[in-house]
């Protein structure tokens, strides 16, 4: 089953790292993903842009554009990965490891459905896997 790992952090924290503290985090953070992609488990994984970039589209029909995230709050969305897990456990356990290397952010873990062309979502959702056959 895939899993997204979505990580949520209070931008201005972020944003105030020094250049050092930042690349320490990001050693640090690359230490889970390297480990993650020797056991084949990690796919697609980004860093976003500044949330003061971001637009939302909301309403009906075409909706409309605002400016910024959706929501007000002080955490927003800033990454994500995507990994291949056995169990929602499993899941659960590489998000505490990306929490612990990076103590002041949260991660929520959600399983992925992915639509795939000619076959009905249930279907697609039972063959889920980064491992090509």
């Amino acid at each position: 089953m895939l899993y997204a790992i979505l990580a949520y952090h209070e931008e201005g924290v972020i944003q105030a790292l020094t250049e050092a503290e930042d690349n320490a985090l990001m050693a640090d953070l690359g230490q889970v993903r390297d480990r993650l992609t020797a056991e084949g488990r990690l796919g697609p994984s980004a860093r976003l842009g500044a949330t003061e970039l971001a637009a939302t589209v909301k309403g009906t029909g075409r909706g409309f554009v605002t400016d910024g995230p959706f929501a007000e709050t002080k955490e927003h969305l800033l990454g994500f990965y995507v990994i291949q897990a056995d169990t929602r456990e499993a899941a659960i356990e590489a998000a505490r490891d990306l929490k612990a290397a990076n103590p002041s952010a949260s991660y929520e873990i959600r399983p992925i459905v992915l639509y795939q062309p000619n076959l009905p979502l249930a279907a697609a959702d039972a063959g889920l896997s980064l491992v090509r056959p």
